[in-house]
């Protein structure tokens, strides 16, 4: 049966489902919350929790990261953010968070417009290794040539290349692009790149020798890229879709696991059980932490294309302060919203499946649910 639908006569398109579209179904069997793993493994690294902090400066600081960390998830520094401009952003970030509304795009612009120092990537980077956790950071594709000497130099264990969105197959006439497969086949620790939406774009990813894939296109809490440029993803369908890619991807590779990391639309703990439902290993929070009364936001939340000198793609939101980073990770839960113990509601939800770690719990029955949970 065709999924697509006539919008006109000249038109047709795909129906694609967002997480609040779907539902996750019980099975016929139960178990002891107590008895299931969470964890999950990208190349070397191990991890308790299928919790990846999202690069943005009202989530992570270099001691989020650590904290984190400890908590048993991976915090991902932005290496483009305030923390490598500044050796002390605290007070900017203070400003940040105290902007009216109406001169808040203005004003970071401006604040973002202090030249990246490598310096202080590497300051940063060795101050998390210090810790003795896993260290993380990101670029976006347009700053990796760069910067990727420097990031790697300092000891980074995971590198990220997030963006908007990324492809393997990226065309310009005015500057040669970055070549992600000689990029990843010449760096000597893994690589996640993303944002991908499709199955197509995913696999082309996979192919660059990607350690894991990041699945999202505009739809975080503190993106207008839908308004602004017209384009939008449903979460539910293309982590499904990109699912497919790594599935594919191997029995084409004679055995290569690419991980799938959802980015984007995973706010509540709900979210994170539909996200790792359609095919996720791990999800990237950023709105979710955020609300932690250690974020460096102060309630508010905003990514980089909220500052993009000649076309913001997204805003300075207000998410609130709901409780302490642990409160979220672990509860306990103070109301019954989906913001606290987001670990606890994943582990219940394949509890009361009846699967006993994540990669079972991708194969649990889905159905498109026909009323909104919120």
């Amino acid at each position: 049966m065709s999924n697509e639908i006539e919008i006109g006569r000249g038109k047709r398109g795909r129906r694609a489902y967002s997480f609040d579209d779907i539902a996750v179904v019980p099975s016929r069997r139960t178990r002891d919350p107590k008895d299931v793993s969470v964890g999950w493994q990208i190349d070397a690294y191990h991890f308790d929790l299928p919790i990846v902090a999202a690069p943005m400066d009202s989530v992570m600081t270099p001691d989020g990261a650590v904290a984190l960390g400890r908590f048993g998830g991976l915090g991902v520094l932005d290496l483009e953010g305030l923390w490598t401009r500044y050796e002390s952003p605290e007070r900017l970030l203070a400003e940040i968070a105290a902007l009216p509304g109406d001169e808040a795009t203005r004003r970071m612009q401006a604040i973002y417009s202090e030249p990246i120092k490598p310096e202080l990537i590497t300051q940063r980077l060795k101050e998390i290794r210090a810790a003795g956790v896993t260290v993380a950071g990101a670029l976006t594709p347009q700053r990796t040539q760069e910067f990727y000497k420097t990031v790697v130099d300092a000891g980074v264990d995971l590198f990220v290349i997030r963006g908007t969105t990324v492809s393997a197959e990226h065309v310009s006439g005015n500057a040669e692009p970055l070549n992600l497969k000689r990029f990843i086949y010449e760096l000597d620790v893994p690589v996640v790149v993303g944002g991908a939406s499709t199955y197509t774009a995913a696999l082309h990813l996979m192919r660059t020798g990607a350690a894991g894939v990041l699945v999202g296109f505009g739809g975080g809490a503190a993106h207008t890229t839908r308004v602004s440029l017209g384009i939008h993803a449903p979460m539910a369908t293309s982590v499904a879709d990109v699912a497919a890619a790594r599935r594919d991807y191997l029995d084409e590779s004679g055995g290569r696991y690419v991980h799938v990391i959802a980015d984007g639309g995973v706010g509540h703990s709900g979210d994170i059980v539909k996200a790792v439902a359609c095919g996720a290993d791990a999800v990237m929070l950023g709105a979710a932490l955020a609300r932690a009364a250690e974020a460096p936001g102060r309630g508010f939340h905003w990514g980089p294309e909220a500052h993009h000198p000649q076309l913001p793609r997204g805003e300075r939101v207000e998410v609130g302060t709901v409780g302490t980073l642990q409160e979220i990770l672990f509860g306990p839960g103070k109301q019954a919203d989906g913001t606290l113990n987001l670990v606890g509601a994943l582990r219940r939800a394949m509890a009361t499946t009846g699967y006993s770690d994540l990669k079972e719990f991708q194969r649990v029955e889905v159905v498109v649910s026909p009323y909104q949970p919120r």
